[in-house]
């Protein structure tokens, strides 16, 4: 899905081509993206692999659905080549848990700040209107 046809040192995917059509095509690649983290699970991969997987789909589907920006980050960003590599590195056992649980505490972190960040920001404003 993410580097099938090669053109010339660099390779693109059907991910980034199937994004392209509006609103279906991230829904499909997400499923497609879907079927690998299944195999993780039913493959014996840990948690946090699994989890560190749903994050890069996430990841994949979120900025892949801004318009334009979003397509050409699909070009880049291959979330089934990274969710493989994941996979087979768990499963092999040469894939150490500690770096996925701090990817994910990272990826909260970011997501907390930015839902904190904007309220703060409301609060100090109001806070100097009113004084």
């Amino acid at each position: 899905m993410d580097s099938s046809i090669g053109i010339g040192p660099i390779s693109i995917g059907l991910d980034g081509l199937i994004g392209l059509v509006p609103g279906l095509g991230d829904f499909v690649t997400g499923l497609v993206g879907m079927w690998i983290v299944l195999r993780a699970i039913q493959g014996g991969a840990h948690r946090a692999a699994v989890l560190r997987m749903v994050v890069n789909l996430g990841i994949d589907s979120l900025v892949g659905s801004i318009p334009v920006a979003g397509d050409l980050f699909d070009f880049a960003f291959k979330a089934n080549v990274k969710n493989l590599k994941i996979y087979r590195e768990s499963v092999s056992g040469t894939r150490t848990p500690l770096k996925d649980w701090g990817f994910i505490v990272v990826v909260i972190v970011i997501l907390l700040l930015m839902m904190v960040l904007p309220i703060l920001g409301l609060l100090f404003i109001v806070k100097w209107l009113t004084s």
